[in-house]
């Protein structure tokens, strides 16, 4: 294919990353060309691009197709989600004259497959976990008979914590193995399972990789095991608590097997250390550009999606590892539309929307006031990242950050996420996959306690504060949520308190001001 510049790159997707792309393709002195469907024609991804154009779906790849060829594409970016892991796209893409900008589909085909992933790993003489495929659940009480309980079902073509189910006794097999069997099917079309040791303190690292099929090297590794459902909600970079050997092991296996398989463009390989052990494990491979890319692009200075472009354009990687410098410390929470303690969904219209700023801090958002968040979509907001010269500078940072962020209108995980970065467990680096399980109660203890305190200010500005303000917070969400169903008592009681806070605050801010 031949290129007359500027290139036309086409951005498959949606929301945070379709404007975080056409900003590196800005950038690169390209053309970014979009697509939304009717419950996005009014996102604020569609104003960053030259030109976008209607699909029924952001998995329709025929409209996706047709999109690119009425553009005038030169090539396409799958973004991350949707159809970014799927080796029939990035094939037809390829058949249709276009640059796909990610790995080759057979390469796909592979990184997919989680079993045929774990065998090249261990030809590739990279540790992996015993498993096997559990083609019945007879095949997981005779796995857990020689290994031991309690087992993880995985499924075989999956991703994003979906076909997933600890085991941790014979009588929950059956009712376990049909559930992950269901799941997986209806996400992956692919009912496969496969069941490997559940190792209970253990922490999820995954490295950041770029590659040509011959050069390949690795941005260094992310800790991403604060998880909820199997699905990350906090990463950093570098991982808190490895040493440098136990880093530099990882960081070569992972290289040793994307070597192996010739892997080109972004991609990840996902790592199980037993921190009881310390010992990794090969898990899976991730073809694609990674949500939580943005903290490697922070302690490295590297722009992933820029490489990702350059390497499909030129079919080569220039940087080479001595040029990878790492420098600082970088966590990235995701802010997601839900309700912190149920983690239900929050769909709705943001009312307000203010994001922090400061040295340090990024937002990658695909949201602005007035917009819908939409129950047909993922519930990812935005994704906050900070950085600092070290893992303390950058928890404050982000405390400050969080603190600032406004977003009303729908219920966020905010609270949640001030909850975990304030834990003990957390702030020592320690926290493994498990951590939010274990100590859910202690986190949402702390969320009610910061929430009562609100609720506690907003009577006490409605119940004695400036009639100017009343009507306003009269109507908040938050308001009606928490003095709705308080007995006469309680509400008194909680008046008294923060009537006490609210004189105090007061105080404070005049004496501030008179300074």
């Amino acid at each position: 294919m031949v290129l007359i510049l500027p290139v036309k790159i086409l951005i498959a997707n949606r929301g945070e990353i379709a404007v975080r792309i056409a900003r590196s393709i800005r950038e690169l002195g390209f053309i970014p060309l979009g697509i939304y469907s009717d419950e996005d024609k009014d996102s604020l991804h569609r104003s960053y691009m030259d030109e976008d154009y209607k699909v029924s779906s952001y998995l329709s790849i025929d409209d996706i197709i047709e999109a690119a060829e009425n553009l005038g594409a030169d090539a396409i970016h799958p973004g991350y989600g949707f159809l970014s892991e799927n080796p029939l796209f990035a094939k037809r893409v390829v058949d249709k004259g276009f640059i796909f900008i990610g790995p080759r589909p057979e390469v796909m085909v592979l990184a997919g497959d989680k079993v045929e992933a774990k065998k090249k790993a261990s030809e590739a003489e990279v540790p992996t976990l015993p498993w096997i495929i559990a083609g019945k659940p007879e095949d997981i009480v005779e796995f857990a008979r020689e290994h031991g309980y309690p087992v993880m079902i995985k499924a075989a073509g999956g991703g994003g914590g979906m076909g997933i189910r600890i085991v941790r006794n014979d009588d929950e097999v059956y009712s376990l193995y049909e559930q992950a069997r269901k799941e997986a099917e209806n996400a992956f079309n692919d009912p496969r399972l496969y069941v490997e040791p559940y190792i209970e303190r253990a922490k999820h690292i995954e490295v950041q990789i770029l590659g040509d099929g011959e050069n390949i090297i690795h941005l260094y590794e992310r800790d991403c095991s604060v998880q909820r459902r199997h699905q990350k909600i906090v990463e950093e970079a570098p991982a808190p608590t490895l040493t440098s050997e136990r880093r530099r092991k990882i960081l070569n296996d992972a290289v040793k097997l994307m070597k192996y398989i010739k892997y080109s463009n972004a991609g990840t390989v996902e790592m199980i250390y037993d921190m009881k052990r310390r010992k990794h494990y090969f898990m899976e491979i991730n073809a694609r550009l990674q949500v939580e890319h943005g903290i490697t692009e922070m302690i490295t200075g590297i722009d992933i999606v820029k490489q990702q472009i350059l390497i499909a354009l030129n079919n080569s990687l220039d940087l080479r590892q001595e040029d990878i410098v790492m420098h600082g410390h970088s966590i990235e929470v995701r802010i997601n539309a839900e309700n912190p303690i149920t983690l239900m969904p929050s769909p709705g219209i943001i009312s307000e929307y203010r994001e922090p700023s400061g040295p340090g801090i990024r937002v990658d958002s695909g949201v602005s006031r007035g917009q819908l968040v939409s129950v047909e979509y993922t519930p990812l907001i935005s994704k906050l990242i900070v950085w600092g010269i070290n893992r303390a500078e950058a928890i404050r940072r982000l405390e400050r950050a969080l603190n600032e962020y406004l977003i009303t209108g729908i219920q966020t995980n905010i609270p949640l996420l001030k909850a975990i970065i304030k834990h003990p467990i957390f702030r020592k680096g320690y926290y493994t996959t498990s951590f939010i399980n274990n100590n859910w109660e202690d986190l949402v203890s702390d969320i009610r306690r910061r929430e009562m305190l609100h609720t506690a200010l907003l009577l006490a500005i409605v119940h004695r504060g400036d009639d100017k303000v009343k009507s306003k917070i009269i109507s908040s969400s938050k308001y009606t949520m928490y003095s709705n169903g308080l007995t006469d008592t309680r509400m008194s009681a909680i008046k008294r308190k923060a009537w006490v806070y609210w004189i105090t605050l007061r105080r404070r801010v005049s004496r501030h001001g008179r300074k």
